[in-house]
């Protein structure tokens, strides 16, 4: 399928977690598979990273979660998107999640969930089928 823009990606950190290599990892596995990638460094609020998705107009927020503060964070994000009329912005969620929240994680409208371990190009292969896209590099 064609597409006119390159899909674009925030990876935010959301709350006071300090540990960013994840983020930055998967970051930089997005830019290699052919997506635009923005990172918004440590210590987002939820405020802030909705404000950023919709000024740079993206597909995909993906949210790395370290502190076990996943579902309240989630929840937030997702009616403050539905709130300010940008819930058509697919978010994802990686990091600490213990498998028993995935579930809890999807049912409150979180796309996809990348747990600890999870294949590095599992991301970028969940995006280009959730955006129906063949990504050129």
């Amino acid at each position: 399928m064609a597409f006119k823009r390159i899909p674009r990606i925030i990876i935010a950190k959301p709350g006071l977690d300090g540990h960013d290599r994840g983020a930055k990892v998967i970051a930089h596995a997005l830019k290699d598979a052919g997506f635009e990638v923005i990172y918004t460094g440590l210590h987002q609020t939820v405020e802030m990273i909705v404000e950023a998705a919709i000024q740079e107009d993206v597909d995909i927020i993906g949210l790395s979660i370290m502190s076990g503060a996943h579902i309240p964070i989630c929840l937030k994000l997702l009616g403050l998107l539905k709130e300010k009329g940008a819930d058509d912005i697919t978010v994802l969620v990686g990091g600490v999640i213990p498998g028993r929240d995935v579930p809890v994680l999807k049912e409150i409208g979180v796309a996809e969930v990348f747990p600890g371990g999870s294949d590095i190009d599992a991301p970028a292969a969940f995006i280009r089928q959730h955006l129906e896209l063949e990504v050129r590099t």
